[in-house]
């Protein structure tokens, strides 16, 4: 009876060990778009940062976008390439946590900047003259400090509340990191009213931003159809286009993980979701932002030019 009340001090992955023979392919790839993040993500950030145009409450957000989403990526990513080359693919209980801990922190703050985004998109095109009066210097830094408090006080209360609970085994985590729903599954109790308020509280962390997003876009769309000029709608969609395409792909990717009926829902899609989500769609915002922005495009020009890179070479 003590045995089986013995804490658990660390946890085992089962990620990918039904696929043994293609571990090393997953690795060289799984590295691949990785580098290809941090590279990318790294690339926006320097470019902003150089060039004085690109020094705007928009770009400002961008650049928060881009740290998050190598943050993001980096929280799962090295462990994961870890554990493809080693033959116990274990993580400590604390590990765990922290892992877990920032994992939440950086998905909910990305969740509030988007939705700071469209708010800065929603005053540029709906209030334009009042624009540089609005978002301030100050008003843009304290809007950044506000979603990365606010995304930490979320992850801090739900680490806790998982890690609180009592672990006695199994110890086997069937997933490739310390998502919330794998290790519920192995709590020693009865997880029904933490599964609840867990629930309760992603719904109102990611549903309440969306209708903020829906609202600021709303009034968008109906400033640009009263617009006269068609290259001003032009425009003003233009602006738009990358963010909000930005907003699908995070909010896709997050309701079909987390807001899908659990059963009759294999461990093989489970694991392909996390790949697109956690690997994948980091790398779309250089590109996004990348291909569908001029101010962008020019910057990244002129930056590569300066540094003896040619972008067509």
């Amino acid at each position: 009876m003590e045995e089986n009340l013995t804490a658990v001090t660390e946890f085992i992955f089962l990620g990918f060990s039904d696929l043994q023979h293609l571990q090393p392919l997953l690795f060289v790839l799984i590295l691949l778009i990785y580098l290809f993040t941090l590279i990318g993500n790294g690339l926006i950030i320097a470019v902003t940062v150089a060039d004085l145009a690109l020094h705007t409450p928009m770009y400002f957000f961008l650049r928060n976008l881009s740290v998050l989403e190598i943050c993001y990526t980096s929280v799962v990513v090295p462990k994961t390439l870890t554990n493809l080359l080693s033959e116990k693919q274990a993580i400590s209980f604390l590990g765990c946590a922290v892992q877990m801990y920032f994992y939440l922190f950086f998905g909910s703050t990305e969740c509030g900047l988007l939705t700071v985004m469209s708010y800065d998109r929603y005053v540029a095109i709906c209030n334009p003259m009042r624009y540089s009066l609005i978002m301030s210097r100050k008003v843009t830094l304290s809007l950044a400090a506000m979603v990365w408090i606010v995304g930490k006080l979320v992850a801090c209360e739900q680490t806790a509340t998982i890690f609180t609970l009592p672990f006695h085994g199994p110890n086997k985590i069937n997933h490739f990191f310390c998502d919330v729903l794998p290790v519920l599954r192995l709590v020693s109790t009865d997880t029904l009213l933490i599964n609840a308020i867990l629930s309760f509280l992603t719904m109102v962390f990611t549903i309440v931003p969306l209708i903020l997003i829906i609202t600021s876009y709303a009034s968008i769309i109906c400033t640009v159809l009263k617009m006269h000029s068609g290259e001003g709608r032009h425009k003003a969609f233009s602006a738009c286009s990358s963010h909000l395409i930005t907003v699908i792909l995070f909010y896709c990717s997050a309701f079909i993980t987390y807001m899908r009926p659990s059963s009759n829902v294999s461990v093989d899609t489970d694991r392909a979701l996390a790949l697109l989500y956690t690997v994948i769609i980091p790398t779309f915002n250089p590109i996004i932002y990348s291909l569908r922005n001029k101010e962008v495009k020019e910057a990244l020009r002129k930056f590569l030019t300066r540094s003896k890179i040619s972008l067509f070479s």
